[in-house]
């Protein structure tokens, strides 16, 4: 029963990339909170707290290899998905489960630290997706390269534009050589120039067998790159399968 057991646990191991399993997420928000020891007294039966749900028994396989888009109104609940998928926050119950190194992009600049010099943040921030310092020694000329920064690098980022911001974070996530790539609609940001060289950089990696998770309201975006559409309505999957249909039932409801 055992030898069963790790014969079909290898096998999913082998085949999946992430496993989300009844995943429900909620966040309390609290209405009339006190803020002082007084008010704590005085008024210690009015705090009201609400559970609002974010997602509700989520269940979903993404493929080692598959590039899958999570597409849906703002407010639906896939940019939680997406980081409850990096372990940056966790379920209120139920699980997550990824096979292999992984890397985001999901908040402009996240982990950059805003005084240091752009070449200082590279070493922080591809420290922090796991890479040894002799790594990224051997990668930093290749990271600087596809940024376009040129000397701008040695300057501190607090003064680069949004796009310059994600040129930088870009860069620096697809040269970790991670097998889970995750973005959050982050390509929307940068001139048309940039946002197609990384459109490219995705089709590379997607042509090597990444997995990729996009979330993004480029449909167009999405029709090109991805192989499947996951739509996500009021913390539910709604429909998940090809990205053309799914995408068609998702704009019959938007119209």
């Amino acid at each position: 029963m055992s030898s069963k057991v790790n014969k079909t646990k290898k096998e999913t191991q082998e085949t999946y990339a992430i496993e989300v399993n009844h995943v429900t997420k909620y966040f309390k928000v609290y209405y009339d909170k006190p803020q002082t020891l007084k008010e704590r007294l005085t008024f210690h039966n009015k705090n009201k707290i609400e559970k609002r749900m974010i997602l509700d028994d989520v269940n979903l396989k993404i493929r080692k290899g598959e590039t899958v888009a999570l597409i849906g109104v703002n407010g639906s609940g896939k940019s939680t998905l997406l980081k409850l998928m990096t372990k940056i926050i966790y379920p209120s119950s139920g699980k997550i489960i990824t096979h292999g190194k992984l890397t985001s992009l999901l908040e402009l600049g996240a982990g950059f630290h805003p005084d240091f010099t752009g070449r200082e943040n590279i070493y922080f921030n591809a420290s922090i997706f796991g890479l040894s310092r002799i790594e990224i020694e051997n990668r930093i000329d290749k990271i600087i390269e596809f940024s376009e920064l040129g000397d701008i690098i040695d300057n501190p980022v607090r003064t680069y534009s949004s796009g310059q911001y994600m040129r930088l974070a870009f860069s620096v996530a697809i040269n970790v050589d991670a097998e889970i790539l995750l973005i959050d609609e982050i390509l929307a940001v940068g001139d048309q120039h940039f946002q197609e060289k990384c459109f490219n950089k995705l089709m590379e990696l997607k042509n090597s067998d990444k997995t990729i998770v996009i979330v993004s309201h480029s449909l167009n975006v999405v029709k090109d790159l991805c192989d499947r559409a996951i739509w996500i309505y009021e913390g539910h999957v709604k429909k998940d399968g090809n990205t053309k249909e799914v995408i068609d039932e998702y704009l019959k409801t938007c119209s």
